[in-house]
């Protein structure tokens, strides 16, 4: 009897083992999250992809990253004792502007450590999201177009539209000033800097450029990203340790 008691105990284990592999499966594949567990902590990797889809649903075959998809997991990230940091990974075309503003304002305002890296493209809105970590690479193939706000659909033509307009532009200058090492001024210039795209105004930067610039802290790939990110797992945890101390005293 007890036997028996043993084998349905380990296949309820086994079963149970495989719904969690089936479940983080379909959560790769469905929301690009993925985790990543091992002696030196433990690492939530979120994946931005294809176009930023915001207010308005994208046809079925664009490739997209939904905000509803991100937004509730950032505040899971952040509110979870199992994981110890985040990785966002980064290879987007760009995007609503105000749903790309608000995933990388969560993403600056948390408070565990956060690496950022732009494999491919980090363009448009990406910009501000790949600035909003704490530290951020770029693959040196890697590349960051940087231009005007754009909108589609109908635009009026009233001087308020130009001053709406200017107003958003400034929110996504002063945010990715604020997150990174170029100034204001210097972003200015290069979103609207003439004669390097066609039929357009901006600028297209690669990933050495983008850190001389001063947006991107460095150019590196996936390891050096996770050893960026062991390494502020470490600190953080020696600075919880030292108010802990002082705590008690």
């Amino acid at each position: 009897m007890k036997k028996e008691n043993n084998i349905s105990s380990n296949n309820q284990s086994v079963t149970e083992n495989q719904n969690k592999k089936d479940v983080d499966i379909n959560e790769i594949k469905e929301l690009g999250k993925s985790s990543v567990s091992n002696s030196k902590g433990n690492i939530h990797c979120l994946t931005v992809i294809g176009q930023i889809e915001g207010h308005v649903v994208l046809p079925p075959q664009n490739k997209t990253t939904k905000y509803e998809h991100v937004i509730p997991q950032l505040v899971a990230i952040e509110e979870s004792d199992e994981i110890d940091a985040l990785m966002l990974v980064l290879n987007t075309v760009g995007g609503d502007v105000e749903a790309g503003l608000a995933i990388a304002e969560m993403i600056a305002s948390m408070s565990k450590p956060t690496v950022s890296l732009v494999l491919g493209g980090g363009h448009s809105i990406g910009v501000p999201m790949a600035v909003s970590t704490k530290h951020s690479f770029i693959a040196p193939s890697a590349t960051m177009t940087i231009h005007p706000i754009r909108l589609t659909g109908m635009v009026v033509g009233v001087p308020q539209t130009y001053e709406y307009f200017d107003k958003m532009q400034e929110r996504v200058v002063k945010f990715v000033s604020k997150n990174s090492n170029i100034t204001q001024e210097n972003f200015r210039k290069l979103i609207l800097k003439t004669g390097e795209l066609a039929n357009d105004v901006g600028t297209i930067l690669f990933g050495d450029e983008a850190v001389k610039k001063g947006l991107i802290d460095e150019t590196g790939g996936l390891f050096n990203a996770l050893e960026k990110l062991y390494e502020l797992i470490e600190l953080r945890k020696k600075e919880k340790s030292h108010q802990h101390k002082e705590g008690l005293q």
